[in-house]
C-alpha cells in the first residue's frame, strides 16, 4: 500500500482517538470480552496511569500490581535497549549504511511485555515490530545486526531477506514474511502440532502477532475461523493471536479498516476469547498475556488480544507519515511514552532512579555502537549462496547461472 496525500491532514485526527478517549478496565485482565459485554468490548485493561502510578492497587497481588520487581526491571531493560537500537538503526538508514528498517518506537511495552509473558519453549510467528521479543529471549545482538546488513554472519536468512526479517529455530522465532497476515494461519498450524504432541494442562503455546492492518487481510479471517473450530483431543488450540493496534496500516487509519467497535470484539464471531489492553502499559500487557497463556496451555479456546497503542514514528524508513496524518495527535501519544511510564513506576517504588535510566541508555548505546563497528566489517555473503539450500546437488541449469553470475561479478569488481 502506498502512502496517500491528505489535502487536510487534521481531518484525520478524529479517525484516531486520543489516549483519554478510551475507557478503562482496571479490575480483571482476562477474559474481558463475552457476548453482550459492551463495556468490556470498549474498555482497556490498565494497571498504571500515564505517570506510573497504580490505578487500583490490589493487596492480594504482588506489589499491588501482580508483577514482580524483577519482571518489571527485566522488561524496562529490554525496552530501553530496543529504543536505543531503533534510534541507531534509523540513523544508519538515513546515512545509507542500511537499506530499510521498521522501528518499534513507542510500542516497546506491547512488544517486550508480550514476549516476557511467554516461556522459551513457546514459539512466535512475528510481525514487523516483534524483533525485540527475539532479543529479549537472548538472541545475540550480533546476529540481529548481521541480518540487517545481510552479511556472512547472517545465519538466519543468509542475506536473502530484507532487514528486520529475523528468524531463529533455537529461540523459537519464525522468520518474518513481508506478506501481511500469512503468519496467522501458520501460527494456527504450529499450535495444532503442539496440541497433538503435548498434553494439557502444560502445553507449549504459539503466539501469532500482527498489526491492525493485517486484520483486513483474508488470512486473518481464515486463521480466526480455524482457531475457533479446531479441537484436537477435544481441547482448544494452545494459541494466542496478538494484534498491536497502533491505529495506522501505513496510511490507512483503523477507523477505515473495520466497523467493529474494537478489534478484540472480532474474537466473539469466531468463538474465541477476546481481551483488550493498554499497549503502552507494560504491567497490564504482561498481566493479560500471562493470563491468556495460562488459559490456552490448559486447553481453553484460543485468545485474541488487542493491545491499543500508537505508531509514533513512520511505518518504516520508506514512509513519510506527515503526508497523511495529523502529527499533533502523534505528539499527544508520544507523551505517553511506555518507557517513562514503567520507569516512573519503579521510581515510585524506590528501586530505580533517573540516574539508573540514564546509565542504562548509555550502556545500551555503547553496546550497540561497539557491536555495530564489528558487524560492519564482516564481508557480504558469498555469491555461491544464491544457488544453495534448494537442491542437494546443484542441477546443470543452476550451475550455468552460477558461472554466468561469477563472470558478471568479476567484471563489476
Amino acid at each position: 500500500m502506498t502512502a496517500r496525500t491528505a489535502q487536510n491532514p487534521p481531518e484525520l485526527a478524529s479517525a484516531n482517538p486520543s489516549y483519554n478517549d478510551f475507557e478503562q478496565n482496571t479490575t480483571s485482565p482476562f477474559p474481558t470480552l463475552t457476548v453482550g459485554a459492551t463495556a468490556d468490548q470498549l474498555g482497556l485493561f490498565r494497571v498504571l496511569s500515564p505517570d506510573g502510578k497504580i490505578i487500583q492497587p490490589d493487596s492480594d497481588l504482588e506489589n499491588g500490581t501482580g508483577v514482580s520487581d524483577a519482571d518489571a526491571l527485566a522488561m524496562l531493560r529490554s525496552m530501553v535497549r530496543q529504543r536505543v537500537l531503533d534510534d541507531r538503526m534509523l540513523a544508519l538508514q538515513r546515512q545509507g549504511r542500511i537499506g530499510f528498517y521498521g522501528a518499534a518506537t513507542g510500542q516497546e511495552a506491547g512488544t517486550i511485555a508480550a514476549g516476557h509473558a511467554l516461556e522459551l519453549r513457546d514459539w512466535i510467528h512475528p510481525a514487523l515490530r516483534e524483533g525485540g521479543m527475539l532479543l529479549h529471549r537472548g538472541w545475540p545482538l550480533w546476529q540481529y545486526l548481521a541480518q540487517i546488513f545481510g552479511n556472512q554472519d547472517d545465519t538466519s536468512t543468509k542475506g536473502r531477506q530484507m532487514p528486520c526479517h529475523y528468524g531463529s529455530r533455537e529461540f523459537g522465532y519464525v522468520t518474518l514474511s513481508s506478506v501481511m497476515a500469512t503468519q496467522m494461519p501458520q501460527a494456527v498450524g504450529t499450535a495444532y502440532a503442539m496440541a497433538m504432541q503435548h498434553a494439557a494442562p502444560d502445553r507449549p503455546i504459539c503466539l501469532g502477532a500482527i498489526g491492525d492492518g493485517a486484520t483486513s487481510e483474508g488470512d486473518f479471517h481464515v486463521a480466526m475461523t480455524f482457531a475457533g473450530v479446531m479441537r484436537p483431543r477435544g481441547l482448544g488450540l494452545p494459541l494466542l493471536l496478538y494484534v498491536q493496534n497502533n491505529q495506522w496500516a501505513i496510511s490507512t487509519p483503523v477507523a477505515k479498516q473495520t466497523a467493529a467497535p474494537t478489534l478484540a470484539s472480532k474474537a466473539l464471531g469466531y468463538g474465541l476469547v477476546g481481551a483488550r489492553v493498554d499497549g503502552n502499559d507494560a504491567l497490564a500487557v504482561l498481566r493479560v498475556m500471562r493470563a491468556a497463556a495460562d488459559h490456552v496451555r490448559r486447553g481453553g479456546v484460543p485468545v485474541f488480544v488487542e493491545a491499543v497503542t500508537y505508531r509514533v514514528g513512520a511505518h518504516t524508513t520508506s514512509d513519510d507519515p506527515s503526508r497523511y496524518r495529523d502529527e499533533r495527535v502523534t505528539q499527544q501519544w508520544a507523551a505517553l511514552d511506555p518507557i517513562e511510564r514503567l520507569h516512573n513506576y519503579l521510581k515510585i517504588r524506590g528501586i530505580w532512579q533517573d540516574a539508573d535510566l540514564q546509565a542504562l541508555r548509555e550502556h545500551s548505546d555503547e553496546e550497540v555502537r561497539s557491536t555495530l563497528a564489528k558487524v560492519e566489517q564482516v564481508p557480504p555473503v558469498a555469491l555461491e549462496t544464491l544457488f544453495e539450500d534448494v537442491y542437494a546437488k546443484v542441477p546443470p541449469h543452476l550451475q550455468a547461472q552460477l558461472a554466468e553470475a561469477r563472470r558478471y561479478h568479476a567484471k563489476a569488481q
